[in-house]
């Protein structure tokens, strides 16, 4: 049976033929300029002003704005607050369609570039690429930016290596490149040399100091926000993270260590930490320094010295200057090793303050460790004690202190100066600032033994 197919004429659209206030097309013009160089500026301007120019003398056209991001990489859109602007606007249907120079100034990523085209199209709104003379709306168009946005994707690629490669080596020559904006102590001259901000140099020195007097990175924090002392944000906000990092940063005593971090992806510009992917570059005396290398180094050996202190005695934390409870992380059970806790005891008497191993009633209702308690005031007597016999027996210690000296050992040093400036005193008067820079810990025993060892390595048994 043969089928019989009958064919439907298209309808042919009658045409309104419109008048001279016939509704305009709604334009936009996108600009962008990857960098904030003086000729790079310039350009963006011309761009500007030429498509403000171009679209207004089109009687076809009515012009919806500029939309330009200035200094702005094309690879991503994160920080592209016009470009964002301008796709937000077409979402809402506000224009017809955006003029732009080039593919590369639109995307630099094939895949936003394509992404952002189909989804306009969609909209019914046009992109028209001057450059390449694309329209996006043209069946052809898609095809040619696919080829076209991968080799604007390419060009970026090539742009970012060849950038990577003359900082790589501005590095082998020495060339510090920093970024001073979040950096407490320097600032940068017309020729980007770091120099010392003076009052914000003091600061530093202050941070340095205190540390090494016994204080945690938590209350020197404390300490500059009480005293309203501001940090690179003109402001007193610092945060014990901050203050650890400065410790460690090599620049304040003069040298720098280049390509800490780098890029790993030129589109997404994500940068890692460098654990050794690519070269680092360690330069010295490349500026001038706020704190001399000796305190600097000093302060690296003390930082191991507490790491190391709460690893031995399985501390969460290790307070080494506390003006209300200086024995806090201080005090430890012979017995079992935990630390001695703060008790606050109320008798007949009134109240009391005693000291008792952590593990005595660690599970609840039960007796654990077997170790007594301990006065408050039983442990200040004993490194009263513990310095007194010390001043009279400081021939033992002058050979030993001698050779720390000639060997330059900077944390025996410092820690043996300190001792020897407590116990030549004529009468020393318990004092728990004092008592901290120098304690180590206090060993208690079930039997009544109490042995005190101090920073500088001795050891007294009472």
């Amino acid at each position: 049976m043969e089928k019989n197919i009958t064919v439907i004429p298209a309808k042919k659209l009658q045409q309104t033929v419109r008048s001279q206030t016939r509704k305009k097309i709604r334009v936009a013009a996108y600009c962008r300029v990857s960098t904030d160089q003086d000729e790079q500026l310039s350009s963006y301007e011309n761009q500007v002003r030429y498509y403000r120019e171009y679209i207004n003398q089109n009687p076809l056209y009515e012009l919806v704005g500029i939309y330009a991001d200035e200094g702005i990489s094309g690879t991503n859109t994160k920080k592209r607050t016009e470009f964002k602007r301008l796709i937000s606007d077409c979402r809402q249907g506000k224009l017809d369609r955006i003029i732009v120079k080039s593919i590369s100034r639109f995307s630099r990523n094939m895949l936003d570039c394509l992404k952002y085209v189909r989804e306009l199209k969609e909209l019914g709104i046009g992109v028209t690429f001057e450059k390449e003379n694309i329209d996006s709306l043209d069946a052809k168009g898609e095809v040619l930016l696919t080829i076209l946005s991968s080799l604007a994707q390419d060009e970026s690629r090539s742009i970012s290596e060849n950038a990577t490669w003359g900082i790589r080596k501005k590095f082998e020559h020495g060339e510090v490149r920093v970024n001073t904006t979040k950096f407490t102590g320097y600032d940068k001259d017309e020729n980007g040399k770091l120099i010392i901000v003076p009052e914000q140099a003091e600061t530093v020195k202050i941070i340095y100091k205190k540390f090494l007097e016994g204080f945690s990175p938590e209350s020197i924090a404390r300490y500059l926000n009480e005293n309203d002392i501001c940090c690179w944000t003109g402001k007193a906000n610092w945060y014990p993270s901050a203050i650890q990092k400065m410790f460690q940063n090599e620049k304040y005593k003069g040298d720098a260590l280049l390509q800490k971090t780098f890029t790993v992806d030129f589109l997404t510009k994500k940068r890692s930490a460098n654990d050794g992917q690519v070269n680092q570059y360690y330069v010295e005396d490349s500026h001038e320094a706020i704190i001399d290398k000796e305190t600097w180094e000093l302060v690296q050996l003390e930082l191991a010295r507490r790491k190391a202190f709460r690893e031995e005695h399985q501390l969460n934390f290790y307070i080494m200057q506390n003006e209300d409870n200086p024995f806090t992380t201080k005090a430890f059970c012979a017995e079992c090793g935990s630390a001695f806790g703060r008790k606050n005891w109320t008798t007949s008497r009134g109240k009391r303050k005693v000291w008792q191993c952590n593990n005595r009633y660690k599970v609840k209702g039960q007796i654990g460790c077997q170790n007594n308690h301990i006065d408050e005031g039983t442990l200040e007597k004993a490194v009263m004690m513990a310095v007194k016999l010390l001043s009279e027996n400081m021939d033992l210690f002058h050979g030993k202190w001698n050779k720390i000296l000639e060997e330059n050992q900077l944390l025996e040093k410092h820690y043996s100066v300190l001792l020897a400036e407590l116990i030549n005193k004529e009468c020393w008067e318990y004092d728990s600032f004092e008592m901290c820079q120098v304690l180590d810990s206090i060993l208690i025993s079930e039997d009544g033994q109490i042995t005190v060892r101090l920073l500088e390595g001795a050891e007294v048994d009472l």
